[in-house]
């Protein structure tokens, strides 16, 4: 007898969908979840066992509206279990991962199912299908057969073992990862300790202390090595703790401890990617991404790597400089951030730390972020007091068309807590689809500390534009225009879904956006062009740094996913294979770690970017190449904006994104403006 309170059984009666999240129980996700993986089962079946020929509509369609119940519930799933988890939660993440690998598998691997898409793709030169509904068919006999649709039955069998236990370990890992990050929070109980500090992020640490009943401030860690408080607390031996915590996250030993469970998700997926046919983990990726072989992405990054550690050497020797001009020990790698603004205030008189006033987030969000998107899509944006979001700091805004017909519905979560893991992130709860007459829903989560009551937002100038990034993603959902659920919004290539996001920090410091909005919230002053002029000239400071953290991380995860089932069987020691890998590339350098090592880094063994972390500096290329592209032809213009939405925005994954690009650029992207843009040409 199905729960007739339960909210998912029935479409949302809320504008554009949005889930009934005042009525959620964590009962409710058990049930839904359940009876929706019974309904797809019984709808599948159907389609397979159908006598008639399999047409277009018989199977492709009809596997696009199969799981209804299950597209209501699980992106709300995933959003609680990433964004305000709990107990009850967590325990549901691990009951069902396991038996939702196996409910996909069971769909994917359907050997009646593959042969109707394999009669389909045969004879689609002939289907007389539009472009969008040949991209599908296509999309679905590709992914099935690399899923391993074509294996026999005891291959089969072993595949979907295989994946049960990868579901498995990934949600292991992530508990694990977040468990640890909470528990290594940095307590402080003497003021002197936050020296250099600025109010806004003591005031956030006492707002951490208090939300755990501690005395003092808490200083939470953000899941990159490198913290924000680095760069400004001034105790050498305050930061070394902060540096080290980090740095120690899931190696510790005890329950949280997350090397033995990388290891075999390592060694699992290599044992994947042979019985699919392919070399490494690394291989069956990449054929199905824009970078086609792990030899193409190795050719990036060993291209970037020597300019990029070249620069980082010459940034480490004026820090040192620095150092020694103010009586400092010599350079630790806690130091460099703090060293690195001291070094950008005297070369270019320009303290980030200082700019925070002139980022008070309801601005950057109205007169920056929305503004940009107003300037160029002539969207609208009105906050809908009146519906609720998942948690109580969720805000929800309704998006409309320049001429007031409808987009969408935008969520933002903006503060950190205990119950959200870390880093920045969109997803989608309701996607897209003209077959389903549906519009989106959207969430972009961050992790901002949250200041005391009463007290304004402050946004760091990282911070801010990671909120551009972010809801470059969100643009991505909000303007989809496709027919089919499965192309809908970021539903891409990994390595072309960062591009509209990248594309989208272009605004951050345009003069007729950051004008709007960079305003100090005391004295309602624009931020001088004089500070201006000084930032953009210190843009390509400390890029060195930055670029070799990137390509340091993206070279472990390359390195980890192109072992061979032998190769990964013999890996026991996670810190040493880190560093011999390291080494090999280049890139062992003690003052600039990996921006993720091994034991946290979520985005490769819990995120869904395993072999696939390369993809932010891949699709830097033409969305570096595209930023030029809009900065030549007069910027935040409608025009420009009506172009770009044509072109990468709306069509989804409708397309191959590499046409997208030329479309849009009328020529194949260069990588001149990636390496101008770094500092690296």
């Amino acid at each position: 007898m199905n729960d007739p309170s339960n909210p998912f059984l029935e479409p949302s009666p809320l504008p554009y969908r949005l889930p009934l999240f005042a009525l959620i129980r964590p009962e409710h996700y058990r049930e839904a979840i359940a009876l929706g993986m019974q309904q797809q089962r019984v709808a599948v079946e159907a389609i397979a066992t159908d006598a008639a020929p399999a047409t277009f509509a018989n199977t492709i369609v009809a596997l696009e509206r199969s799981g209804e119940l299950l597209r209501r519930v699980l992106p709300v799933f995933a959003n609680a279990s990433s964004a305000d988890s709990d107990a009850a939660i967590d325990a549901l993440e691990v009951e069902f991962a396991p038996v939702l690998a196996a409910h996909r598998d069971a769909i994917r691997l359907d050997p009646r199912l593959y042969a109707r898409l394999v009669a389909l793709h045969a004879s689609r030169d002939g289907l007389e299908l539009d472009a969008e509904s040949v991209r599908l068919l296509e999309q679905y006999h590709r992914r099935a057969t690399l899923a391993g649709a074509a294996l026999n039955d005891a291959e089969r069998a072993e595949l979907t073992a295989l994946n049960t236990r990868v579901s498995e370990l990934t949600t292991d890992f992530q508990q694990r990862l977040l468990a640890d990050s909470n528990a290594l929070a940095v307590h402080l109980t003497d003021a002197d300790d936050l020296a250099g500090l600025d109010e806004g992020r003591c005031s956030a640490a006492r707002e951490a202390a208090a939300a755990r009943g501690l005395d003092g401030w808490l200083i939470t860690l953000v899941l990159p090595t490198g913290q924000p408080a680095l760069a400004a607390l001034e105790r050498d031996e305050v930061r070394d703790r902060l540096f080290q915590a980090s740095r120690f996250r899931g190696c510790r030993g005890g329950d949280h401890d997350t090397r033995a469970t990388l290891l075999e998700l390592v060694r699992l997926r290599a044992d994947r990617a042979r019985l699919l046919g392919f070399d490494d983990h690394a291989a069956a990726v990449t054929v199905d991404e824009t970078a086609g072989t792990p030899e193409a992405v190795a050719g990036l990054l060993d291209r970037l790597v020597p300019a990029a550690t070249a620069n980082a050497r010459r940034e480490a020797q004026a820090l040192a400089e620095q150092a020694t001009a103010l009586g400092r020990r010599p350079v630790e790698a806690s130091d460099w951030a703090l060293l690195s603004e001291s070094v950008r205030r005297e070369r270019f008189d320009v303290d980030l730390q200082a700019m925070r006033p002139y980022f008070e987030f309801d601005r950057v969000l109205t007169r920056g972020v929305f503004h940009a998107a107003t300037l160029l899509y002539g969207l609208r944006f009105t906050e809908r007091t009146d519906l609720v979001g998942y948690h109580p700091e969720t805000r929800v805004f309704e998006v409309f068309e320049e001429d007031g017909s409808p987009v969408g519905l935008y969520l933002l979560d903006l503060y950190t807590r205990d119950s959200k893991r870390g880093g920045a992130w969109m997803s989608s709860l309701v996607e897209q689809s003209a077959l389903e007459g549906a519009l989106p829903v959207v969430v972009n989560n961050l992790n901002v500390p949250r200041p005391a009551a009463g007290e304004p937002t402050l946004l760091t100038l990282d911070e801010t534009e990671t909120l551009f990034h972010e809801f470059g993603h969100a643009l991505h959902g909000l303007l989809s225009r496709v027919v089919h659920p499965s192309l809908s919004g970021t539903n891409v290539y990994r390595d072309f879904v960062e591009l509209p996001s990248q594309v989208n920090e272009l605004w951050v410091l345009r003069p007729e956006v950051l004008g709007e909005y960079a305003i100090h919230h005391e004295t309602g002053e624009r931020m001088p062009q004089q500070l201006v002029d000084r930032l953009l000239a210190s843009r390509t400071f400390d890029e060195g740094f930055a670029t070799t953290e990137y390509l340091a991380a993206a070279v472990l995860d390359q390195a980890w996913y192109g072992l061979s089932p032998e190769a990964a069987a013999a890996v026991t020691d996670v810190a040493e294979f880190e560093r011999t890998a390291l080494a090999a590339a280049g890139l062992d350098d003690r003052l600039v770690p990996p921006r993720y090592s091994s034991t946290y880094f979520a985005h490769v063994f819990a995120g869904g970017y395993d072999a696939g972390y390369y993809s932010y500096i891949w699709s830097e290329v033409p969305g570096a190449d595209i930023m030029a592209w809009f900065e030549a032809n007069g910027g935040a213009t409608r025009a420009n904006g009506a172009r770009f939405r044509k072109e990468i925005l709306a069509p989804g994954g409708s397309r191959d994104p590499r046409e997208s690009i030329r479309l849009l650029l009328g020529r194949e992207p260069e990588i001149g403006a990636l390496l101008e843009r770094r500092g690296l040409s």
